[in-house]
């Protein structure tokens, strides 16, 4: 499975800081190392554990918190909830429900996440 890395800035009500993150569309939730989301923001732990599988047969990781970031991207801005793994081995990956929730699409062939500036405005009906 492909995946496409850049540099993002991530900010939280602590403060904020660029990382290389992952867009990998197989990763269903967007995740964080969790010494990176205590620097960021207040970390929430979540109602429940989470569980998820990885590539490696018999292989889980868990998430017992959770914390909101915005993340910037090409100077647009977007925010979404990110799952504290322990031992992710990337500062932060941005999973297929960000994608879809901000209408990204990756174009690997290119290298480049596509941005459609239109979901990137405010709007209040």
């Amino acid at each position: 499975m492909a995946v496409i890395q850049k540099l993002i800035r991530l900010v939280g009500s602590k403060g904020g800081q660029e990382e290389v993150a992952i867009f990998d569309s197989g990763s269903t939730y967007s995740c964080i190392q969790p010494e990176l989301a205590e620097k960021l923001a207040i970390v929430e732990p979540l109602p429940e554990p989470m569980d998820f599988g990885t590539a490696e047969e018999g292989r889980q990781l868990r998430a017992e918190e959770a914390v909101r970031l915005n993340f910037y991207l090409d100077g647009y801005r977007f925010s979404d909830e990110f799952m504290l793994i322990p031992g992710l081995s990337e500062a932060a990956i941005i999973g297929a429900a960000t994608l879809q929730k901000w209408r990204m699409k990756l174009d690997f062939e290119a290298d480049e996440v596509i941005i459609d500036p239109r979901v990137t405005h405010l709007r209040l009906l």
